[in-house]
């Protein structure tokens, strides 16, 4: 079966090494309140940058925290490479399950950012925003692997 658009298996381990402890830091700084604007510190090239108390500019080199940008990274890309990477034996069922995975994690990803933008207003909704970033591949990742281990344990009882 011909899988269009999936990354090499390989790319699986590559992005569980990426993906588990970027989200793991995250959630670990952002339960904690942790401020991390005083980690990593260097000068950078922004295309905009506007800060408190400073005029907003384009084009120019800033002193910034790179952290949360390495972790936004971390996240993305592994993520994308655990959800999209073949599996050691791909097919058309396989390929269905990433398929409705895909679908049920966008459903119930859009169905809670409608719930928060009802019920949750100012600076905590922009924190929802911000971690919606991460939610669809997350929720992905969940049902496809808990679908793959569904399958797995079937035609294991099945021998």
């Amino acid at each position: 079966m011909k899988t269009h658009f999936l990354f090499p298996n390989s790319f699986k381990k590559i992005g569980w090494l990426l993906f588990v402890p970027s989200i793991t830091l995250t959630i670990l700084f952002s339960s904690l309140g942790t401020n991390i604007d005083s980690y990593l510190n260097v000068t950078t090239f922004a295309i905009y940058q506007e800060t408190i108390g400073q005029k907003p500019g384009f084009f120019s080199l800033i002193e910034n925290s790179i952290l949360d940008e390495l972790l936004t990274f971390g996240m993305i890309v592994g993520g994308i490479f655990v959800g999209f990477s073949k599996l050691k034996n791909e097919d058309e069922y396989i390929s269905k399950i990433r398929y409705e995975s895909l679908v049920w994690a966008t459903y119930l990803n859009y169905g809670l950012i409608l719930f928060f933008t009802a019920f949750i207003f100012g600076m905590p909704y922009l924190n929802v925003l911000f971690h919606n970033m991460f939610t669809l591949l997350l929720f992905f990742i969940i049902r496809f692997h808990y679908k793959i281990y569904q399958l797995n344990k079937a035609t294991n009882d099945d021998e």
